[in-house]
């Protein structure tokens, strides 16, 4: 007998931001496994009984290993369970999705990947901007703040991070931001570029920060919350 996994997008933590979709799922699932991120009042579309299961994994803090992960969900796919994997924002962005897939592949159980709204867009909407514009801001780019020892890691492309008419979106750079800053405005990025901290996107601790290039780094020192956070660069930043 052989269970189900659903990789459930959670959104950047409103609730009202799930798709339908991903709530049927959440409602007939026999075990939810989630992250730190897609917890609070997600977790109440959950079906009543339903294993509840924390595997979340935050920067800093005592997490469970990948591949404990990846073997709780394959256990409960073996035993024929309905199961969800919760992930924040759209699972397929800095979620370790490839991971756990590829346990589910070998293990011969079958899953479904549920996309949803990533916290890049909701930023952007929460801020009153759209991610590109004509002329201005022709192409988005997606980068994560830091690799697997928590160090910004040493192969991003700067040249194509400071593309002046790109919005950049970094994800997980609040702690590496300094070190980026610097090595963007080596690269020819102006230190005027427009910032913005996006913290805790969708929720009642939303906080948005502006700044510029060369500020942001000395406004998330002195203000930056201890929720997830998100900056973006680049002539939308500051506002339409």
């Amino acid at each position: 007998m052989s269970g189900f996994v659903s990789f459930v997008s959670s959104g950047p933590g409103d609730p009202e931001l799930l798709t339908l979709k991903a709530v049927d799922r959440l409602g007939r699932a026999d075990a939810v496994l989630f992250d730190d991120l897609a917890s609070g009042p997600i977790l109440s579309r959950a079906r009543e009984g339903a294993d509840m299961i924390g595997v979340g994994k935050r920067a800093g803090r005592s997490s469970p290993k990948q591949d404990h992960v990846s073997r709780l969900l394959v256990d409960y796919g073996k035993s024929g369970a309905r199961v969800v994997r919760l992930k924040s924002g759209d699972c397929g962005l800095f979620g370790r999705l490839e991971e756990e897939i590829m346990a589910l592949r070998e293990a011969g159980i079958g899953y479904e990947i549920i996309p949803g709204v990533t916290s890049a867009t909701a930023a952007a909407a929460a801020a009153g901007i759209p991610l590109t514009r004509r002329l201005t801001a022709r192409r988005v780019q997606f980068v994560t703040g830091h690799d697997v020892t928590g160090a910004l890691p040493d192969d991003l492309n700067l040249a194509a991070l400071a593309d002046p008419a790109a919005t950049t979106v970094i994800f997980m750079g609040k702690r590496t931001f300094a070190t980026l800053a610097d090595r963007l405005v080596g690269a020819g990025l102006a230190e005027t570029t427009p910032a913005l901290l996006a913290e805790s996107v969708s929720t009642p601790a939303e906080k948005l920060t502006r700044g510029t290039l060369g500020s942001m780094a000395a406004l998330i020192a002195a203000e930056a919350e201890d929720g997830p956070a998100l900056i973006l660069l680049g002539p939308l930043a500051e506002g339409a």
